[in-house]
């Protein structure tokens, strides 16, 4: 535990902090996986709308260092190709039958 004035504060806020964090964390890793589970659903219309809510939350996440800017690019680069992969498989598929 810590002992000194200084360290007792750096201590309460390390925890306000950390579930700051956490909530960040959290709302960036649901809003993904609402996003995939439209996806999946092939309701890309929907997607779209979802992926700039993904991309606020993503740039919201590297802002504050909850996680780094390059994750956040990449992971947006990811989820834009996920789409854009699916909506091509769907269009191939009906092209061909």
């Amino acid at each position: 535990m810590p002992r000194t004035k200084s360290a007792k504060k750096a201590l309460r806020q390390n925890i306000r902090r950390r579930q700051r964090n956490l909530l960040k964390k959290e709302a960036y890793k649901s809003a993904i996986k609402e996003y995939k589970k439209l996806i999946q659903a092939q309701k890309f219309d929907e997607a779209k709308e979802k992926l700039s809510l993904v991309y606020k939350t993503l740039d919201k996440c590297a802002k504050t260092n909850v996680i780094h800017k390059n994750k956040a690019s990449r992971l947006k680069s990811r989820l834009t190709q996920l789409l854009y992969k699916a909506q091509d498989k769907i269009a191939s598929k009906s092209a061909s039958s």
